[in-house]
């Protein structure tokens, strides 16, 4: 006979996120520390770290791919200005509205320019299928230029 292993029961976690997350709110507010579920609410604490970190990388990344598109595709260059500077707006507004949440990211950001320009570069040579040797595999502008609402790698005429 097989012995019977007994499976852990479900938390309220695993069977109704919302209502947790309304519950630990509750408990919370009361100081009713005793009852709290530590783990998952130190995983959800520690995730959401995470999240705004990818969040603000991708936004950098999308920002990078965009000044590489006006900078180096001229062949689409007058069709998609618009729509390249609606997104590099986009990006910056975005960015910016991370980092007056969470200012410190700011490090972070800093940190991670180069591999966000890196990332940038392949997904943009891979779109224009252009000549890897004519795209600069070091970023050619500052992170404080690609955070600037006012700069642009290239103007139209």
């Amino acid at each position: 006979m097989e012995p019977q292993v007994k499976a852990k029961p479900a938390s309220l976690y695993d069977t109704d996120y919302q209502l947790w997350l309304d519950q630990t709110v509750a408990q919370l507010k009361a100081h009713n520390f005793s009852n709290l579920d530590l783990e998952n609410l130190i995983e959800e604490i520690e995730s959401l770290g995470r999240s705004d970190k990818r969040a603000i990388s991708s936004y950098l990344m999308q920002l990078c791919e965009h000044f590489l598109k006006l900078r180096y595709w001229e062949s689409e260059r007058e069709m998609c200005f618009r729509g390249w500077d609606l997104e590099i707006t986009n990006f910056r507004l975005q960015i910016q509205a991370i980092l007056e949440d969470s200012p410190s990211l700011k490090n972070y950001l800093s940190d991670h320019f180069v591999s966000a320009y890196g990332n940038a570069r392949k997904l943009f040579l891979k779109a224009s299928k252009l000549d890897a040797q004519e795209i600069p595999e070091e970023p050619y502008f500052t992170l404080e230029q690609a955070l600037d609402e006012d700069w642009l790698p290239w103007q139209p005429e």
